[in-house]
């Protein structure tokens, strides 16, 4: 029999439309006719970055720091990158280059790319729930342990059948520790156990209530099933949202792949 978090994770796989999500995105000046109005939100992997086989392998291409570059300063500095990776671990993908970001889900905020990080919104995870977790990656070869501090991650990209028995190892742990403010998130090929309470929504949420996001127009691009709460939010500041592979519900279009989403970003930099 599943588990309930095997169950859980089978539940929480990205959610397919096929008849109710718009084909495509709209041409790039008719959807941002206005960058000093508008804010750039945009996920890491599987939306700027094409998936690799392991997190450490995926790289920046030519031209797109330039890019991210060019459109924060015409929006005045309102980019941000949406991860549920470190800052450390965003910093050292995109180095030498800083660029704002909620990142760990929410757990971390840089406003200014000035400053190693604004706001910290979680305590590290419990270092005996750390190890009792990372014990879960000797279930099988391919099986790669991430920590990231707020959470840790199972990645099994390179071990796709261990995935019920990941899901049900971390069934035994939550039965163990009831009362542990902890949350499971289903994602591409990983498990990821993290504090509760934050979010990348509840990260978007308060970054938009900064400078210099506030009063303007939010623009966000993910891929997974993470990024499913901040499409959610998308309509409460009357922004839009862009899935990525996939066409999700509530998403204002789809883009295909990272490349077009490459593609699209430098074609609203283009003055024609």
């Amino acid at each position: 029999m599943k588990s309930e978090l095997a169950e859980m994770a089978m539940d929480q796989q990205p959610t397919i439309f096929d008849d109710e999500a718009p084909e495509t995105v709209p041409v790039p000046h008719a959807l941002v006719p206005h960058l000093d109005e508008t804010a750039i939100l945009l996920d890491i992997d599987g939306t700027l970055l094409d998936l690799m086989p392991t997190p450490r392998e995926v790289w920046v291409p030519p031209g797109l720091s330039e890019t991210l570059n060019r459109l924060t300063e015409r929006t005045s500095g309102a980019l941000a990158l949406v991860s549920g990776r470190s800052l450390n671990d965003i910093d050292l993908i995109f180095a030498p280059e800083v660029f704002r970001a909620v990142a760990g889900h929410g757990a971390e905020m840089r406003l200014s790319v000035d400053n190693e990080v604004d706001a910290v919104h979680a305590p590290p995870l419990d270092k005996e729930l750390k190890r009792r977790l990372a014990a879960i990656a000797k279930l099988s070869p391919g099986i790669l342990l991430e920590d990231k501090g707020y959470s840790l991650a199972l990645h099994y990209r390179l071990a796709p059948h261990a995935e019920k028995a990941i899901y049900e190892a971390v069934s035994v742990i939550r039965a163990d520790l009831p009362s542990a403010p902890i949350e499971v998130l289903p994602g591409k090929f990983v498990c990821e156990i993290k504090h509760s309470g934050f979010t990348k929504a509840t990260g978007v949420r308060e970054l938009m209530k900064r400078e210099p996001f506030r009063g303007r127009r939010p623009i966000f691009i993910g891929d997974d099933v993470t990024d499913e709460t901040v499409f959610a939010i998308m309509p409460d500041m009357n922004g839009l949202a862009f899935s990525v592979g996939r066409r999700a519900m509530g998403v204002n279009g789809h883009f295909d792949t990272p490349s077009d989403v490459r593609a699209f970003l430098a074609r609203l930099l283009d003055p024609r």
